[in-house]
């Protein structure tokens, strides 16, 4: 196995800029997941792993791929290179998957996130999409990066299992539109439909930033809009639980 020892060694200069730096990771096309769950995943769902680095005399649970480059390193070094304050003896380096959404949409349930900055959010959201039974996860308009350190984490492995996509307004309500797939959007207003009666077995939903919410244009062009019952008074949900509850009634209406 591959031994290094130097901070100045150009994998690991690599590793740490592409840690920080989303254009980097863009223009590689490559991401970085951190732990023994993720890398597992990894290998389980048959992500493309170009470099598995580990921590010396650290055993993995799992095979690694025959194709990846292994290297072995000392925990400090692992420390340097790792986003976490406590780093679990392994990272990859993983092959991102296409962004751009495909030509045509297969029938199902899809969910839609504006403006949604937090990464953790976004991961959140990505990993229960997953859970619920989602065909896919598009993000709209300024979100987080998904294959950030920290998006990855939040998913817990759902990165390697359910698709996401960064399009534009303009390109994805034709898109839905083509595959007769209506596109809900959620909302406070008095004059919204409850989400809990209305048709979501094949459908898209939309959720805004907790910040700005969706824009009145934005609402105007979807094809229906549901609200989350709650006490008078409460304020309004966080996004990632927001969509927990959607994704919820959107499976339950599929059984």
């Amino acid at each position: 196995m591959e031994q290094i020892t130097s901070r100045q060694n150009p994998l690991i200069a690599r590793l740490r800029k592409l840690a920080g730096d989303r254009s980097l990771r863009r223009r590689e096309g490559v991401f970085l997941c951190e732990g023994v769950k993720l890398a597992e995943e990894a290998v389980r769902w048959g992500a493309e792993i170009e470099v598995l680095v580990r921590a010396r005399n650290f055993t993995l649970p799992f095979a690694p791929p025959a194709q990846a480059r292994q290297v072995e390193v000392p925990e400090d070094l692992l420390r340097a290179v790792s986003t976490v304050d406590a780093p679990q003896g392994v990272l990859c380096l993983c092959r991102m998957p296409p962004l751009a959404p495909p030509e045509r949409l297969e029938p199902g349930r899809y969910l839609v996130l504006d403006g949604l900055q937090d990464p953790g959010n976004v991961g959140t959201v990505w990993r229960t999409a997953d859970a619920f039974g989602a065909a896919g996860l598009f993000l709209i308009d300024g979100c987080a990066d998904p294959f950030s350190p920290k998006t990855i984490r939040s998913t817990m492995g759902a990165c390697f299992r359910l698709p996401v996509w960064e399009t534009g307004w303009e390109r994805l309500k034709p898109l839905l539109d083509a595959a007769g797939i209506p596109l809900y959007a959620t909302a406070l207003r008095s004059d919204t439909e409850d989400v809990r009666g209305a048709a979501l077995g094949r459908a898209a939903v939309i959720i805004g930033s907790e910040g700005r919410g969706l824009s009145a244009q934005l609402l105007a062009q979807c094809d229906g809009q549901i609200i989350i019952p709650m006490q008078p008074g409460a304020e309004s949900l966080n996004a990632a639980v927001a969509a927990a509850v959607v994704m919820w009634e959107i499976a339950r209406a599929g059984m």
